[in-house]
C-alpha cells in the first residue's frame, strides 16, 4: 500500500515537473530525484518512517512551482493536493506538511524528528556538492532572479549558523560521509561573500553584466 502511494505520487508529480523543465533550473525534477534517494538512505540508518520521508521528499519544493524564490509555506496547497490525489489519508498529509517545514534550511534547528532530519540532510546535501556551485549556482540565479549578491548572502547567512551549531547534518551517516564537502563548500561562499567587497570585483561583474555575459 506504501509503495503504491509512492507510485502514484510519481505519476503525478514527474509530468509536472518535466513540463515545468525550462523553469525549475535549480529544483527540477534532477533535484527531486537526488533528495528522494538520499533522503531513503539517511531515513534507513536512523529507523525513520520512510513513506512520511519520500513523500516529503517528492513534495519539498512544490513552492518553486509555485512562485520563484519562494519559502515552502507556498507550497502547502499544492502538497495538500497532489498527496490527497495520491491516497494520503489526512494524518499523513499533516506529518509530511510539518516534515518539510521542519527541515526548511533557513529555519530548522536542533529540535526536528527523525523524518526531518532525513529529508533535511539530504536536501542539504544536494547545496552542498562540490559540483553545486559550479554547475547548478548559476542555474539557481536563472531560476529565482537573483544575483550572486542574494545568493552568497542567503547560502552564508543560513549556513554558517548550522556548522556552528554542529547540526549542518543530524545524522551521523551524513556527516561521516559529507561534511567535509560540506566545510569546503561553504568556506567558498564565505570567500565569495568576501571578494564581493572588492572593488576590482565588482567592476568585472558590472562589466560582464552590461555585456549579457551575467
Amino acid at each position: 500500500m506504501s509503495s503504491s502511494k509512492i507510485e502514484k505520487l510519481i505519476a503525478l508529480l514527474k509530468p509536472l515537473y518535466l513540463e515545468q523543465s525550462k523553469n525549475l533550473l535549480f529544483h527540477g525534477w534532477h533535484h527531486i530525484t537526488f533528495v528522494r534517494k538520499k533522503a531513503l538512505e539517511f531515513a534507513e540508518s536512523i529507523s525513520a518512517n520512510k513513506l512520511i520521508v519520500e513523500a516529503a521528499a517528492l513534495t519539498h519544493d512544490l513552492n518553486y512551482i509555485v512562485k520563484p524564490n519562494s519559502e515552502p509555506e507556498e507550497g502547502k496547497e499544492l502538497r495538500q493536493e497532489f498527496l490527497s490525489k495520491a491516497d494520503f489519508t489526512a494524518d499523513e498529509i499533516t506529518r509530511i506538511e510539518a516534515v518539510v517545514m521542519e527541515s526548511h534550511t533557513g529555519t530548522r534547528n536542533e529540535t526536528v524528528t527523525p523524518e526531518g532530519m532525513a529529508l533535511s540532510d539530504a536536501d542539504t546535501l544536494f547545496k552542498s556538492l562540490p559540483i553545486t556551485p559550479i554547475i547548478f549556482a548559476q542555474k539557481y540565479i536563472t531560476q529565482n532572479k537573483v544575483d550572486i549578491y542574494r545568493l552568497a548572502n542567503k547560502v552564508t547567512s543560513e549556513q554558517n549558523p548550522l556548522i556552528d551549531q554542529d547540526i549542518y547534518f543530524y545524522t551521523d551517516y551524513a556527516k561521516i560521509r559529507y561534511l567535509n564537502w560540506a566545510k569546503d563548500n561553504l568556506k567558498l561562499w564565505n570567500n565569495v561573500i568576501e571578494a564581493l567587497k572588492d572593488e576590482d570585483i565588482k567592476e568585472i561583474l558590472k562589466v560582464a553584466n552590461d555585456l549579457g555575459v551575467l
